[in-house]
């Protein structure tokens, strides 16, 4: 049986820890008492049998701290943001149901509730998006959004005082609309200077202050954003900008400072909730799978209830593993616990097991989405166009599509083009996109980049390159995405310098953060090559960007040197200074470049 308990002694840098106990025997009769309520041992033993934790009987304490235990040497999953789209327009139309892509994947962290909880923005919209609030919000405009935005960023203060000298509108519905406008643009820096002007002449309340960190993060970085929370007056600094931060730290895929932050909350015994729980499953998902069965176990504990995002987040660690069988325990979990299977979870099942070959499983979801009756079920056109697409079944895109004209969503145009791309119809995606032109309103950059990535896959270089002068000229946000794609053709196409001259042409005329897989996709190429001197400058810029205690970054670092048939002077040394400690197959890559090593004719002078 599992038996979780506090860790016996202190543990430095952690509130807290769990000991994980397993006896000689999973089937005792009193096992029922030691896991009443939550979750079914079955869903945390496919965590163990799936190796992500020891199956061997042992003892083991453990803390949510990097810093105190080290990080096993794992690779990390890079996190995409899937496209999506949607502005209003007069042949393609926007609905509730749309995930809002020009209006971007940032919501207010602190407008959730416990029950809701997710890192991932994305998945935030699409739920929020169900809402006559969320559908509301998007489609109204605000007056005092187009003043700020009619001014610039110096006068803004000024804007702001004559607004309030003539008694205009500055109650708490104009002032979300506004925010949520401006976070939708990513015009955080105004949003940002809106609410420290706010704060100047109307009393804060928690939520307030949390939106606050949630914009100090995104616009001066989480050093800024942890100094402002330790500013807050005490009687607001609780679990909502807490949790804010915590789930700041998780978006920039920090994961020393979120464990830190959510050991604080531990400390300050806020309760635990399923939203900061998630934040580190999300995490975890991403960077080191071995701590997910911790987290679970530590919600059992705390008789914490698992989100409907908790069991999306395991539903799609099994199926990224290819781990249909645990997958499938845990979809058996769900249903004994009464959760219903939303359009998203059902979608995101259907993928895996479309990656696992099992088409059957895959049709029956589809048409199980559809509900007999698409027409009256329209929110699943746009899950199930790229499951069709997936079986190789261009009838049933076409069928499907024929139901959104003549006024598709935008999201149902991109699933459509998604569709068109993955079976090779690109001539089918491309009229989809006129036609979207052909409104004369600005396409969101997530649009374009469902037809750039579709260029890039098929190696279409002139076309790539012809739809991001489109986009430029169109005044589009061409960010970190972007030039993702564009370097993966430059790379693909062996021109890896390219690729390296463009990424930091980009950063310096952008100042965003570039994407992990795009440096990583340049360093590659470089220790493939055996060039150490590059190898070592993506190595160091990519820590600049705040990518620390990678795995990856040392074993292609180790593989330059490997090529180049150099010794490499103290690099076990740097990966302890970032709590990484190498696997077998790593450590054998050390050996082989390490200047000290004997060999058979030193030892002979021995």
């Amino acid at each position: 049986m599992w038996a979780l308990r506090r860790a016996s002694g202190p543990l430095k840098n952690c509130s807290f820890g769990v000991a994980l106990a397993r006896s000689s025997s999973l089937k005792s009769e009193s096992h029922a008492d030691d896991v009443a309520g939550i979750f079914k041992l079955a869903m945390l033993e496919s965590f163990y049998h799936a190796g992500n934790i020891s199956s061997q009987p042992s003892v083991r304490v453990l803390s949510f701290s990097s810093k105190t235990h080290g990080r096993s040497c794992v690779d990390e999953d890079d996190y995409k943001a899937e496209p999506g789209a949607s502005v209003s327009t007069k042949s393609i139309s926007v609905s509730k149901e749309d995930v809002d892509d020009e209006l971007i994947s940032e919501v207010e962290v602190s407008d959730y509730d416990d029950e809701e909880s997710s890192g991932s923005s994305l998945e935030k919209l699409e739920r929020k998006t169900g809402t006559t609030k969320g559908a509301s919000l998007r489609g109204a405009s605000s007056a005092l959004f187009k003043a700020i935005i009619g001014t610039s960023s110096h006068s803004l203060r000024t804007v702001l005082d004559k607004w309030l000298e003539k008694g205009k509108d500055l109650g708490r519905d104009e002032i979300s609309l506004t925010m949520s406008n401006l976070r939708s643009r990513r015009m955080y820096g105004r949003a940002l200077q809106l609410s420290e002007w706010l704060k100047n002449h109307f009393p804060f309340a928690e939520r307030d202050y949390a939106a606050q960190v949630d914009l100090i993060a995104k616009v001066h970085g989480l050093d800024k954003a942890e100094n402002y929370v330790e500013n807050i007056p005490e009687s607001f600094r609780g679990e909502r900008v807490h949790r804010t931060l915590l789930a700041n730290c998780v978006v920039a895929n920090n994961i020393r400072k979120a464990e830190e932050v959510f050991n604080k909350m531990r400390d300050r015994e806020f309760a635990l909730t399923s939203f900061a729980c998630d934040q580190l499953l999300l995490l975890y998902s991403r960077h080191d799978k071995k701590k997910i069965t911790d987290v679970l176990l530590l919600m059992e504990k705390e008789n914490v209830k698992p989100s409907p995002f908790t069991y999306r987040l395991l539903i799609n660690v099994k199926g990224q593993t290819n781990d249909l069988k645990g997958m499938d325990q845990i979809v058996e979990t769900m249903k004994a616990e009464g959760m219903e299977f939303d359009l998203v979870t059902k979608a995101s099942l259907a993928r895996h097991y479309l990656s696992g070959g099992m088409k059957e499983k895959v049709e029956a979801i589809a048409k199980e989405m559809e509900g007999g009756d698409l027409k009256r079920h329209r929110p699943a056109c746009k899950f199930v166009l790229p499951l069709y697409a997936g079986l190789g079944k261009a009838d049933e895109v076409r069928r499907v599509w024929a139901i959104c004209m003549p006024k598709p969503t935008l999201s149902e145009s991109g699933a459509a083009m998604e569709a068109w791309g993955k079976l090779k119809d690109i001539k089918e995606a491309e009229a989809i996109f006129n036609l979207m032109m052909e409104t004369g309103y600005r396409i969101p950059w997530k649009t374009y980049l469902v037809l750039l990535k579709m260029y890039v896959d098929n190696k279409m270089p002139n076309e790539a390159k012809d739809l991001v002068r489109r986009m430029s000229d169109s005044g589009c946000d061409i960010g970190p995405l972007i030039w993702d794609a564009l370097v993966r053709l430059y790379v693909e196409a062996g021109e890896v310098e390219k690729a390296d001259s463009f990424l930091q042409k980009a950063t310096k005329k952008n100042p965003q953060k570039p994407m992990y897989s795009s440096m990583m996709a340049i360093m590659e190429e470089y220790a493939k090559r055996g060039d150490v001197h590059k190898s070592e400058k993506i190595f160091h810029q990519t820590r600049q960007a705040g990518y620390v205690g990678r795995a990856r970054l040392f074993r292609f670092l180790i593989t330059a040197y490997i090529n180049a048939k150099a010794p490499a002077y103290g690099l076990r040394e740097r990966m302890e200074a970032d709590d990484i400690f190498p696997d077998k197959n790593l450590a054998r890559q050390l050996a082989w470049v390490n200047p000290f090593k004997s060999t058979s004719d030193s030892n002979l002078l021995d």
